[in-house]
């Protein structure tokens, strides 16, 4: 069955552009202009990957994601931001509030299209039956893309999630944060390092006691990180 594309973007040429590129590869498209029920149009479709404009006439893209990000049916979805907003603040805060990827507007349609492919095929990577993994006061579900501190269940995106499952498996090894991104992210990456350092931060929100004093996933100064089994 092929996978379902929604796309939340108010400018209708660049819409059916997006649509068109998307229906060629196969793709099932849903088309939201951002101005009605977004969010639960997008719970009933339950799309496999979401296209997102920030700028949106019913309200800010970002708030969306957040609201996506809080909803059980999409809250591991990924989701590419596509927009005018080049600025780093901008790219940097859609990273920490649950993007998965910023493409910056003008864009390359074909550019777009392989950065979709890349994180569907890294979706259905991370979904196919694995056993469960224990790492101290972890312990994380990959068949159910679920993951516990003790008994407190850590809420994460699927890039997150990636990201802690290897740090799971590889505990006491320093990684740079380029060879963080080709293990995580893939050959095919489109992001810079300074990605990894914006979902390191939202990790060590959800599991260290003090993020800016971390015990687990520590900075090895001037290369990287290590994850500190304890």
């Amino acid at each position: 069955m092929s996978k379902k594309v929604a796309v939340v973007e108010d400018e209708a040429e660049l819409a059916s552009l997006i649509e068109y590129n998307l229906t060629r590869n196969g793709f099932q498209v849903q088309l939201l202009n951002g101005a009605g029920p977004t969010l639960s149009d997008l719970e009933s479709w339950q799309p496999d990957l979401i296209v997102l404009d920030v700028m949106l006439p019913g309200q800010d893209g970002f708030d969306l994601c957040r609201q996506i990000r809080q909803t059980r049916k999409l809250a591991r979805t990924p989701i590419i931001f596509l927009t005018a907003r080049s600025d780093e603040v901008d790219r940097v805060l859609g990273l920490e509030i649950g993007g998965d990827d910023y493409i910056t507007k003008p864009f390359s349609p074909r550019e777009l299209m392989a950065r979709i492919k890349a994180h569907l095929r890294r979706q259905e990577a991370d979904a196919a039956p694995q056993a469960a993994l224990g790492t101290g006061p972890f312990r994380l579900d990959r068949a159910a893309r679920r993951v516990f501190q003790d008994d407190r269940e850590i809420e994460l995106t699927s890039t997150e999630f990636k990201l802690l499952e290897f740090f799971l498996t590889h505990p006491g090894t320093a990684w740079s944060r380029e060879q963080l991104l080709k293990e995580v992210w893939g050959e095919q990456h489109f992001v810079t390092p300074r990605t990894v350092d914006v979902h390191i931060r939202r990790i060590r929100e959800q599991i260290e006691e003090k993020p800016d004093e971390p015990v687990f996933v520590v900075t090895v100064r001037g290369f990287g990180y290590r994850f500190e089994a304890p």
